[in-house]
């Protein structure tokens, strides 16, 4: 894991022109082979239920079956990241642009014609070579997670090793979509004509890049200023932000890093990379915050712990905390306190926040709902794209291309990842506040609880046994759907 991990943080940071995976799975083909999927299967099979040896095998199995399936995608992995790391489009003013910075370069246009100009050579690029690429790994990865033989098909074997039911969720997901329907109608088209000048019939989602970019709030989120901002709040926390040295800032721009921030575990506690390209302005600063929640949480974990609590287990537990401090960009007083936004601006500020929020909550149930269908493997390929559209649009109101329709897919259903983690956050914070007051992000015995209580025991627990450690519950839509409502009135 190391190995891979620091493989692919060279590569898509930009201090590779391609990953090398292949030495890397020959080198340790003993654990990813047949008998190494028999023996994990067979301690998941026996272990007691509620023990921590179930959990202990639960967890290596789901990461076995995903590493055995990573291994003969391996060159496609490699071809995919070079492709990206080299390939690049040309803006109307006959300007060559990285194809890896070319959201940067399109949120960044407030000319609408050159966005539209800009995304349309992008879409023509990743139709013609990127997309055929991602299909043809998601064709292999379900083709080859069916032939282990977990279970039945692709998304059964998934619910089988995280315990996550599809079908409750995308119900639960198709309700919030229906609940939120109105209050989406109601707030779309005003933002749209106050922001763009635009109407909704005219909205691609290259649009929604450049609004939600905010670029006019630049001058209160200085990109100068925001790694000390961040620190200073960690460190009132009471927390060291770096981890005492085992957090490693990679926040420059680079040729070749890609536009999507990450954070990159090497080693687990010891060595964790933050990996940011700057788009400036609140994406970047809340960018920030998401991988450092990610950073805190691997750097804190406990190093006596055996490696698949370190490293492994339900990842929507570390994505909530990436969105605990995310989040913290729609709270009034963190905004006073660290950003440039003074009294006057923090209503508004908190009212596009909501409607960013919303915007994404119903991208990603959305999103969800179409990765579901992809891997059942009920419909053709080639009609996949009509149905990633429609579903997209219709949810968010910005049209989709088509073409994006494969590259627009997180493996293994991350987009379940995160929207349980948008609801594990929601109970944190309420928790959080009730024990700290509504200003915990700066209170100095919070970091302490988050690291003891939280971050140190890695991703032993799921989110639902989180949430209802903490005194949360059951997770749902509802406190977010409260939460998006208080948002969009401040």
């Amino acid at each position: 894991m190391e190995a891979i991990s620091r493989e692919g943080y060279l590569a898509l940071a930009g201090h590779k022109k391609t990953a090398e995976f292949q030495p890397i799975y020959q080198q340790y083909e003993r654990i990813l082979g047949a008998d190494a999927l028999e023996l994990t299967l067979e301690a998941f099979r026996s272990a007691p239920e509620q023990s921590d040896d179930k959990r202990s095998a639960q967890w290596l199995l789901e990461w076995e079956i995903e590493s055995q399936a990573s291994r003969p995608l391996a060159a496609l992995d490699e071809r995919e990241i070079a492709w990206e790391n080299s390939a690049v489009i040309r803006s109307p003013d006959g300007r060559v642009i990285q194809y890896q910075a070319a959201p940067i370069e399109i949120a960044n246009t407030q000319d609408r014609k050159v966005r539209l100009a800009l995304d349309a050579a992008r879409a023509d690029l990743v139709e013609k070579e990127h997309a055929p690429l991602r299909r043809e790994r998601l064709q292999r990865e379900k083709e080859y997670i069916e032939s282990l033989g977990v279970a039945d098909d692709y998304n059964s074997s998934f619910e089988a090793v995280t315990g996550i039911s599809l079908a409750a969720l995308a119900a639960s997901c198709e309700g919030f979509l229906r609940d939120t329907q109105s209050m989406w109608d109601d707030t779309f088209p005003r933002v749209l004509k106050k922001k763009l000048g635009i109407k909704p019939s005219q909205a691609k989602r290259s649009d929604a890049l450049a609004l939600f970019r905010a670029s006019e709030y630049d001058d209160a989120f200085p990109g100068n200023h925001m790694e000390s901002v961040i620190r200073r709040h960690v460190r009132e926390m009471g927390i060291d932000p770096t981890a005492n040295g085992r957090i490693i800032f990679d926040v420059g721009d680079r040729e070749g890093k890609r536009s999507r921030a990450f954070c990159s575990p090497v080693r687990v506690p010891q060595e964790v990379y933050l990996v940011l390209r700057p788009h400036g302005g609140q994406s970047d600063y809340n960018t920030f915050l998401h991988e450092l929640g990610h950073a805190l949480h691997f750097a804190y974990v406990s190093d006596d712990y055996p490696f698949e609590f370190r490293w492994l287990g339900d990842n929507s537990v570390t994505e909530s905390y990436a969105m605990l401090f995310d989040h913290r960009m729609h709270d009034r007083g963190w905004l006073l306190r660290y950003a440039q936004l003074g009294t006057n601006r923090v209503a508004e500020f908190l009212r596009t926040a909501g409607f960013e929020e919303l915007h994404y909550l119903r991208r990603y149930c959305a999103k969800f709902l179409y990765e579901r269908a992809l891997y059942a493997g009920e419909m053709p390929w080639e009609q996949l794209p009509d149905m990633y559209v429609s579903l997209l649009s219709n949810a968010t109101g910005f049209e989709y291309d088509p073409a994006d329709a494969f590259v627009d897919v997180d493996p293994r259903f991350y987009s379940a990842r995160y929207l349980r983690a948008w609801q594990l956050q929601s109970v944190l914070n309420e928790k959080l506040t009730t024990r700290f007051d509504v200003d915990w992000f700066r209170n100095p015995s919070a970091g302490p609880w988050m690291v003891g209580e939280l971050f140190s025991h890695g991703q032993r627990e799921t989110a639902e046994e989180i949430s209802t450690r903490v005194g949360g519950g059951a997770l749902s839509f509802q406190p977010l759907v409260r939460k998006v409502e208080a948002l969009l009135e401040a």
